[in-house]
């Protein structure tokens, strides 16, 4: 099958043979017929299977026919951060090529002056995140009767930053009789709570197991003390050599502390977390992508917005309170049939974490020791990685979470510390941490060692999972700068 097949317009098919796409993923195979014929759309997929281009094609070709009318789009995109946002109207631009579709970003961290302009002039398509969307809507800057495509997109990340009531409180405002399409990883309970309030007689379709981890990569945990991690991780990043990496922590302060400490240590390392604004995320992901920089310490922000090439490892320094973020943080390394390499760090306060990732991958991750060297891909994949029941034996203990708390109340916690501004710190508070800071060989990012071509794309990859970290669209410029 191919893209000719799925009844796009010659006019869309152009621009995706001019994209150097010929052939659809599962997802958009069995999503944009339904979606062209204006039917409601469940759509479970994971991380990296083309699921944006599913609903963003046959958008342009049902968008085609019509007009735009001032502040009333004739179409509504949801998406939970401003990267996921942003990369979906990069989408738009880029398929969009020969057709005249208005497009409009309504994402925080950039002035509104320029959105409420575009909504004034009218926009086809409207690309927001709940918070401003609600904001402009009750100031009267913005129509929603006129919207009759709605498209949820990551609805499971939605219900994990709290967004549910404003979504709801949006589809109210909409028109009963309109087409809408849910798109999310996992289906909670909360989630098929909504699609049963709000879709019509929906067309369900899963592509492919909702947490199943890519067998390209090579995963494996580090048992560490609270105390030894960052060490750990220093030993760990020169003992691997690593030409590109990410380490996700699991709150911003963390991740401002442990960015400047590598740097002490001589590594070529940035930072990407929820208190920078806009321009200055989008400045170090194109420091990151341009090898200004070869190391990238980022919160969870990022897990599903990061889409770079070449990245070689991920570390987790903080085993995830939330075990779905685990597979979407790992998944920024071995992609495009390229493997990967990664390390999670687990301190006993880790264990019911821990447990939790391996119960949704349905793996026992196999434990790495410092200074072993490591074992290669296929043998941590067929002979290290047991089933699920090897979990049994593992000691109660490693189950326990600190002081009691247990990982969904850690989950809300950093849900909220990550979504509100923080104080900016000035000094490294932990002194030991600088006196123990020995000088040591900078990783190699000047010449990062020789990756093999990149696979030949069978379908578009844009979407992933909401990474945009490229140039600055055209669109965009104006707005960012301002």
């Amino acid at each position: 099958m191919n893209f000719a097949d799925l009844g796009l317009s010659d006019e869309l098919l152009k621009s995706v043979t001019d994209a150097g796409y010929d052939t659809p993923t599962p997802i958009q195979a069995q999503a944009i017929p339904p979606v062209l014929m204006m039917k409601d759309i469940i759509g479970i997929a994971q991380t990296g299977t083309g699921k944006t281009a599913s609903f963003v094609l046959p958008m342009i070709d049902i968008l085609a026919h019509g007009r735009a009318r001032a502040r009333m789009p004739r179409s509504l995109i949801l998406e939970p951060t401003r990267e996921l946002a942003a990369q979906v109207a990069e989408n738009f631009e880029k398929y969009g090529a020969n057709h005249k579709l208005s497009m409009a970003l309504l994402i925080g961290g950039v002035q509104m002056g320029d959105q409420v302009k575009a909504l004034e002039r009218g926009v086809d398509v409207l690309i927001a995140t709940p918070g401003r969307l609600m904001d402009l809507f009750e100031r009267g800057k913005i129509l929603l009767n006129g919207c009759n495509l709605l498209v949820i997109d990551e609805a499971d990340r939605m219900l994990d930053m709290g967004f549910i009531p404003d979504i709801e409180n949006i589809c109210t405002k909409l028109p009963a009789n309109r087409q809408t399409l849910l798109f999310s990883a996992t289906m909670p309970p909360p989630i098929k709570k909504l699609a049963d309030r709000f879709l019509s007689n929906p067309k369900y379709i899963e592509v492919s197991r909702p947490a199943s981890s890519n067998l390209n990569i090579a995963q494996f945990k580090v048992r560490v003390s609270s105390r030894g991690k960052r060490q750990a991780l220093v030993d760990l990043i020169r003992q691997e050599e690593v030409s590109t990496a990410i380490i996700f922590c699991n709150r911003k302060t963390t991740v401002r502390e442990l960015a400047k400490s590598l740097k002490r240590d001589g590594f070529s390392a940035g930072e990407i977390h929820g208190d920078m604004d806009q321009s200055s995320r989008n400045a170090e992901l194109q420091r990151f992508k341009d090898r200004a920089i070869n190391i990238l310490v980022a919160s969870d922000v990022a897990a599903r917005g990061l889409d770079v090439k070449d990245v070689s490892h991920v570390f987790n320094y903080d085993t995830p309170w939330h075990p779905d973020d685990y597979v979407h943080r790992i998944g920024r390394t071995g992609r495009a049939g390229r493997t990967g390499r990664a390390f999670t760090f687990v301190t006993p306060e880790d264990g019911e974490a821990i447990d939790n990732v391996e119960k949704l991958t349905k793996l026992v991750i196999p434990e790495f020791t410092l200074g072993a060297a490591a074992p290669e891909l296929a043998d941590a994949a067929e002979g290290e990685q047991r089933e699920e029941p090897a979990r049994a034996e593992r000691r109660p203990e490693q189950r326990r979470t600190r002081g009691g708390r247990n990982s969904s109340s850690r989950r809300e916690a950093a849900a909220q510390e990550d979504q509100s501004p923080q104080p900016s710190h000035g000094e490294e508070p932990a002194a030991r941490e600088r006196s123990e800071a020995r000088p040591a060989r900078r990783v190699r990012s000047e010449a990062p060692r020789p990756t093999p071509a990149p696979a030949p794309r069978s379908a578009p990859e844009g979407d992933d999972d909401g990474g945009w970290n490229g140039p600055v669209p055209d669109f965009l410029r104006g707005t960012l700068a301002s």
